[in-house]
């Protein structure tokens, strides 16, 4: 019970930020009982019956998490998980709060987090996970993570501390070589020499590994078609629909489906993981589908300049109607500009805190703009009025805080996997 009254004062402290701004104030009860309580984050953490799992790399966290949960709840594993809004040391905290009993202890076999990578680090040595699952290493928030050899390092400190697996991406040479001298049992999951060579920008890791990864002892996206994926793991292949279209959800897929091996070793029955899949729904703008005022809107999140180019070159061919918004978490907009955006073609708004230099970056490239509108609220609201789209459905390009200001101007709700 020590740690009681760090949970009560959290839990009074959210409350009250809740009845400020509702729906807001997530992070700040947090870093209250991380202050109060410095070691209740790694206990709470280290204290499931069946242990815990990270997740972490430069993309696709999120969805990955999400896929590995669905997986093991379709096996009957009671999981905690965080939502994706949730990785980083005050979120987790926060997260945590939702479930833990005042004696620190949340009523789940498994705990499955998402964690940044910085942040992840930074705790890692306090941590004791069973299984971390590591995604890619791209050019990321160069604001924070100045080169790809700095995030190697922050993935490397967390996979050190894996006591039983690393599942890793055989296809991003920086992933398969974290942590050469750990006993954990290292899994590997990538995709087929085909799958690769249609994707005529790669995969976007900052270094591409020249070998594939052998489908008889590993995982691999062996096909792609939209959204219809064949996956062989250890020379068993299953096919079945994605959340979202895009080589990089089929490689999240194959992670989710790797670590879940991992992790429930003879339990595991591929078929079952990949039913779980019928269920699953997209976390909040990768690639997630919505009514929004009797209208279909797609929302895709970029998140760095590989996760832009992929997105855009994954984008359905008849998409007619788009609307780009990159927000203030990009401060130098420089570092979207190695994106080649002229697929788009025709943009009918550009807006957020830096419209005019996405304007620019994409009239360089060819794109038609129809409007620059830097007040999102104004924009969003245009685009929706706009007549419905003769081909495709309304598209929404965004990065995270204009992700977060969509979402807060549409009053969407987020649909990221919750901690049940």
């Amino acid at each position: 019970m020590r740690y009681a009254p760090a949970i009560l004062a959290g839990r009074a402290v959210r409350f009250l930020a809740r009845l400020r701004k509702p729906g807001g104030g997530s992070a700040v009860p947090g870093l209250v009982v991380n202050r109060i309580a410095p070691g209740f984050l790694p206990d709470t953490l280290n204290a499931f019956p069946r242990g815990l799992v990270i997740v972490s790399g430069s993309s696709g966290k999120s969805t990955t998490t999400k896929m590995l949960v669905g997986i093991l709840r379709a096996h009957g594993v009671s999981v905690f998980t965080n939502p994706s809004t949730a990785n980083i040391s005050q979120g987790l905290t926060s997260a945590l709060l939702e479930r833990a009993d005042l004696r620190g202890r949340i009523d789940a076999e498994l705990g499955v987090l998402e964690m940044d990578e910085g942040h992840g680090a930074l705790i890692a040595p306090r941590l004791a996970p069973a299984h971390v699952i590591l995604t890619n290493v791209s050019v990321d928030q160069i604001d924070r993570f100045h080169d790809a050899a700095m995030v190697a390092r922050m993935l490397d400190a967390i996979a050190a501390r894996s006591s039983t697996s690393l599942v890793l991406n055989g296809d991003d040479a920086l992933v398969d070589a974290v942590a050469p001298g750990s006993d954990a049992t290292r899994w590997r999951y990538g995709v087929s020499t085909a799958v690769l060579g249609a994707s005529a920008r790669g995969l976007g890791y900052s270094t591409t590994s020249s070998d594939r990864v052998d489908p008889g002892s590993g995982t691999v996206v062996e096909a792609l078609d939209g959204d219809l994926v064949s996956i062989t793991h250890r020379g068993e292949t299953v096919r079945f629909r994605l959340p979202a279209r895009g080589v990089h959800y089929a490689v999240d897929a194959a992670a989710a489906l790797s670590g879940a091996a991992a992790i429930l070793g003879p339990e595991f029955q591929l078929a079952t993981a990949a039913e779980s899949f019928r269920a699953l729904t997209p976390v909040f703008g990768r690639g997630e589908v919505t009514t929004v005022r009797g209208v279909e809107v797609e929302f895709v999140l970029v998140q760095n300049p590989a996760s832009f180019q992929l997105n855009v070159d994954s984008l359905a061919a008849d998409t007619e109607q788009i609307l780009v918004a990159v927000g203030s978490d990009v401060r130098d907009p420089s570092y979207l500009w190695p994106v080649d955006t002229s697929r788009l073609g025709r943009v009918a708004l550009v807006s957020g805190s830096k419209a005019w230099e996405a304007a620019l970056q994409l009239g360089y490239d060819g794109v038609e703009i129809d409007r620059i509108e830097p007040d999102l609220g104004s924009a969003l609201d245009a685009f929706l009025a706009l007549p419905a789209p003769a081909h495709g459905r309304k598209t929404v390009i965004f990065t995270a805080d204009s992700m977060r200001r969509t979402r807060a101007h549409l009053g969407l709700a987020s649909n990221d996997q919750d901690d049940a």
